[in-house]
């Protein structure tokens, strides 16, 4: 056998050792950003909102940028460029239609786990420290979602826009009696409301209502 064959083997086993290193960092490093996303989707976001439409767009930008930042770190790229693509990523709307705050917060939730999960590193330590160490930072932040989410520091009030017709209601020193009206109305325990728009042609009014969630 030559030398050049040899060599060739070598370099050959060599990146044969690199690649199964790699297509096994990639594959912990994912399962932990999907579990993570997964958890925050499913038993955070779902049950206070109900919304699936959501869905697809939370774990198809979730992977993207966990892709896009995985394979980049490997040449190098910094934490400063990570970030840079994360906020390019960040600022994507859809003009097509209207998204909630709350609905962006959470994009860009996913959008911070998969960037996290991507680049995390801790020097001199073996794999599985960075693995755990990974969990860690991702468990935090599902709990302090959770905690933000739930009524633990705070009752969670939501608010509603609507159109009463009652106009006589609207007038100044009816308060109480709108507010009592607002609750048979709606159903909800209103506890207070701010007027948006009135209009006298119609004899109708935009309000918006503030009531806590039981």
């Amino acid at each position: 056998m030559t030398l050049l064959q040899m060599a060739t083997e070598a370099t050959t086993y060599s990146g044969y050792e690199e690649l199964l290193k790699l297509s096994s960092k990639i594959f912990f490093r994912l399962t932990i950003d999907l579990a993570s996303v997964f958890i925050l989707v499913r038993y955070i976001y779902y049950p206070l909102y109900k919304n699936r439409e959501l869905f697809f767009t939370y774990f198809i930008f979730n992977i993207i940028i966990f892709l896009i930042s995985f394979l980049l770190n490997k040449v190098d790229l910094s934490m400063g460029a990570a970030f840079g693509l994360f906020a390019v990523f960040s600022m994507l709307r859809y003009k097509t239609e209207e998204i909630a705050i709350k609905d962006m917060t959470y994009l860009f939730l996913v959008i911070a786990i998969g960037l996290v999960s991507a680049v995390t590193k801790v020097k001199d330590t073996a794999d599985y420290i960075e693995y755990i160490f990974l969990i860690g930072i991702n468990v935090v932040v599902l709990i302090i979602t959770y905690l933000l989410e739930s009524n633990i520091f705070m009752k969670k009030e939501s608010v509603k826009t609507i159109l009463y017709e009652n106009i006589e209601l609207i007038q100044a020193g009816k308060s109480d009696e709108l507010l009592a009206d607002l609750k048979i109305r709606t159903g909800f325990n209103v506890h207070r409301y701010s007027v948006h728009k009135i209009d006298f042609l119609r004899d109708a009014a935009q309000i918006k209502i503030y009531y806590y969630n039981q």
